[in-house]
């Protein structure tokens, strides 16, 4: 093999772009919410998702979605999806998946973070400190779900 052809088969992984694609705050209790002296409960719940381009490209994007309640009262929801345009070439297909499903969410994870707490403070909040996350253990357990459906679905059918 000439050294031409081994370049070309090399795996390709890229940050293009990153970017905020969404971003939202709501605070209906305003300005009472800033007398309030009971802590609020946070309810945070992400998703992510990614989708593919022509000539190796894809858009990977993580949301988080977090609201702040106090007794029956909305005290702020915030929801930002940070996204990243990512160059993803010569990889096989069993290791892609895994490379969008943790790769991406846990590069983009920071940025998000970062918005979270900036957005909150300009709220005249104190700031919302998204905690780490395991993007692998996540997306195992996605997988194990998802097989455990499939087996499941088989086993109707032969019955």
């Amino acid at each position: 093999m000439s050294e031409e052809t081994q370049e070309v088969q090399q795996p390709i992984f890229a940050v293009q772009k990153l970017y905020v694609k969404d971003i939202s705050l709501e605070s209906p209790s305003a300005p009472n919410a800033f007398m309030e002296q009971e802590q609020p409960e946070f309810n945070i719940q992400f998703r992510n998702q990614a989708r593919s381009f022509d000539n190796g490209f894809f858009e990977a994007s993580l949301t988080v979605t977090a609201t702040a309640t106090a007794e029956d009262r909305t005290i702020f929801l915030v929801e930002i999806t940070q996204a990243g345009l990512f160059q993803i070439e010569n990889v096989p297909e069993t290791e892609l998946d895994p490379l969008l499903g943790i790769g991406c969410p846990s590069i983009l994870f920071p940025y998000l973070r970062e918005a979270v707490s900036d957005l909150t403070t300009r709220a005249g909040f104190p700031p919302l400190l998204l905690q780490p996350i395991n993007f692998e253990g996540i997306y195992m357990q996605q997988r194990q779900q998802a097989e455990a459906a499939a087996q499941e679905a088989n086993e109707q059918i032969t019955h």
